[in-house]
């Protein structure tokens, strides 16, 4: 979405009007207020929550009325961080795993801003250091302690934690805990909203095909087509629920965005955090022990480099931007996608000969 509007800075009522009605098209139903007025202000356009909230309810009756009927309270769990750097909470979310998508986030406890977030077709040690933990710690500094669940995926993660560990502000605390999914509190209470803004409007698309028989999930292109489709559109869904929650406002609390700061007490430089296949290595020679170095769903067809690229590029033509269909998708349109996901066999199909 571009709204001509590189600063920040207040609108009239017009102009606010054609900024929510252009959102709605990219976010779907599920923005409320809040979500709503958080996703404006990160992309340039400033109002006041209340303003929006009433635009909301002006322009789209039946999407309000969703809202309304989905709207639910949650009695909040005790919960303490004591500062940006405190907690880092990691967690994947297995919504659309039938499918080939896997989402992992990443949140500091105290601002509860977002600091990395991924989406792979299998849950793996590799991806989940390299492009979660690291680039966590590279862009805000090291935490004093990772908060993930007993999950397997995150040994090379806890891995390198521990080896980091002199490299941080509070020295007396154990570089990580590992809890039930549902005691990661900061971060479990992040997927709802990833669920009603992402994953739920796509798995409607994905199970309508598949009642309509039109999913063969038993043959392993489709399966591997259908897993980097849904990947890379879950992913255009996922960046906007995080810059959206990263500036919106927290009753009680505040900002994420502004709540972080400057990031950890304690930065580290970069080249101290060793490189996924340095890491790689030294857990596999200290620990005596093997990680998968890659994952997909399904086996990949492709024979060659070349091949793979032939057919992103011509796919590509028919389909050069992604984002259109994740739009279509949390509007309730299905042809989109599934136009998308058969092109996409297709030219795999071709090139995998």
């Amino acid at each position: 979405m571009n709204h001509q509007l590189r600063r920040k800075r207040y609108v009239n009522d017009a102009q606010l009007e054609i900024a929510v009605l252009s959102s709605i098209e990219k976010t779907g139903p599920s923005y409320g207020r809040k979500f709503m007025t958080g996703y404006l202000s990160s992309v340039g356009v400033r109002a006041a929550e209340n303003r929006i909230g009433r635009v909301l309810r002006e322009v789209h009756q039946p999407y309000n009325q969703f809202r309304c009927q989905g709207a639910r309270n949650l009695n909040p769990i005790p919960y303490y961080a004591g500062y940006m750097g405190h907690k880092l909470h990691i967690d994947q979310n297995e919504k659309l795993v039938m499918f080939g998508a896997t989402h992992v986030l990443a949140i500091d406890g105290f601002s509860s801003k977002i600091v990395a977030q991924t989406t792979m077709p299998v849950k793996n040690n590799l991806v989940i250091y390299d492009q979660i933990y690291r680039t966590a710690v590279a862009n805000n500094g090291m935490w004093d302690q990772l908060r993930v669940d007993h999950g397997r995926e995150f040994y090379l993660t806890l891995y390198v934690q521990e080896k980091l560990s002199q490299h941080r502000y509070n020295l007396s605390r154990p570089p990580y805990i590992q809890t039930t999914s549902s005691r990661n509190l900061r971060v479990e209470r992040i997927w709802p909203e990833v669920n009603n803004r992402v994953n739920y409007p796509l798995k409607t698309v994905l199970v309508h095909l598949q009642d309509q028989e039109l999913l063969n999930m038993e043959e392993n292109i489709t399966k591997f087509c259908l897993s980097q489709l849904l990947c890379h559109v879950s992913q255009i869904g996922l960046k906007r629920v995080v810059q959206s929650w990263n500036a919106h406002r927290i009753p009680g609390r505040g900002v994420p965005n502004q709540l972080a700061g400057t990031g950890c007490p304690f930065r580290i430089p970069v080249d101290l955090v060793p490189g996924v296949v340095e890491a790689a290595s030294m857990y596999e020679q200290e620990l005596e022990s093997t990680l998968t170095w890659t994952s997909s769903f399904g086996q990949d067809p492709f024979s060659t480099e070349q091949d793979r690229n032939d057919a992103e590029q011509l796919f590509g033509q028919t389909f050069p931007d992604l984002s259109l269909i994740f739009d279509s998708v949390v509007n309730h349109e299905r042809g989109l996608f599934q136009e998308a996901l058969f092109r996409l066999i297709n030219v795999t199909e071709r090139y995998s000969e």
